[in-house]
């Protein structure tokens, strides 16, 4: 009974003068992150734009380009430099079905524009109404409306169409940020059906750091932390159907992302 009744006393206990301290300052420097997220998107709105006039590859490739002058010069105004390991597993001339880990707003800016050449983003289609972003946002983006059949099979599609046009395919098979004690959240098997229906490779990359910068339970808060995602070799799809593949790929990063989370 004493253990419980001291249990529920840690539990109930106000935070610390450090912790509510920090709070604030968490809070003051999210207003700094989003007022230069805006003006830097701001500056590289009109020559990101310029990738509607390229066709195809090309102009998918230079739209990445501009997204990550972009996402590298945010990053360290907002004191979370990014390092990235293992593009070398990026052969010329492949295109990967490639999954990452999900825990925070952060990861999604972060991801995209550091893969070698062309790629696109399976993203909520709500988010493209926003007024300005939404070009933006649309040009790096597959959209989709879970709550409809019509466009989570139209998205497959055009997720396939990326892949036959060269460019690599992006997805987060949490499907939504991790807000559990977990290290990762269970995989849903829309990227491994891709891989599978595609006969592409699956590349697996694990992103550190952003939990820290952006709790999923901390509304409008950032800290600056050294962010790092890590491009695993990838793996085969040959042979293996989608609920095999996932928990392979699954296994494997969070395997790699218990040791690494340091």
């Amino acid at each position: 009974m004493t253990n419980i009744q001291d249990n529920q006393s840690l539990q109930s206990s106000p935070p610390s003068f450090i912790e509510v301290c920090k709070n604030v300052l968490g809070r003051i420097w999210a207003c700094w992150g989003l007022v230069s997220f805006v003006t830097t998107f701001l500056i590289i709105f009109i020559p990101s734009m310029i990738s509607y006039l390229i066709p195809g590859q090309k102009g998918q490739d230079y739209f990445i380009a501009v997204s990550r002058v972009w996402m590298w010069t945010w990053l360290r105004l907002v004191g979370c430099p990014a390092t990235i390991k293992g593009k070398e597993n990026f052969i010329p001339g492949h295109t990967y079905v490639v999954v990452y880990n999900h825990n925070a707003l952060i990861d999604v800016p972060l991801s995209a524009p550091f893969i070698p050449g062309g790629n696109k983003t399976i993203a909520k289609a709500s988010f493209a109404k926003v007024p300005i972003f939404g070009w933006f946002y649309k040009r790096g983006s597959v959209l989709v409306d879970r709550g409809d059949n019509k466009s989570r099979l139209k998205s497959f599609e055009d997720m396939r169409e990326v892949l036959r046009n060269n460019m690599h395919m992006c997805i987060y098979p949490e499907g939504t940020r991790n807000r559990t004690n977990e290290p990762l959240k269970p995989f849903y098997d829309g990227a491994f059906k891709l891989a599978v229906d595609t006969k592409k490779e699956v590349m697996p990359c694990v992103i550190f750091g952003t939990k820290k910068a952006m709790p999923a339970n901390k509304p409008f808060y950032l800290w600056p932390t050294r962010l790092r995602m890590d491009f695993l070799p990838p793996e085969s799809s040959e042979g293996l159907k989608a609920p095999a593949l996932k928990e392979k790929i699954f296994t494997l990063m969070k395997a790699y992302y218990l040791e690494g989370d340091v």
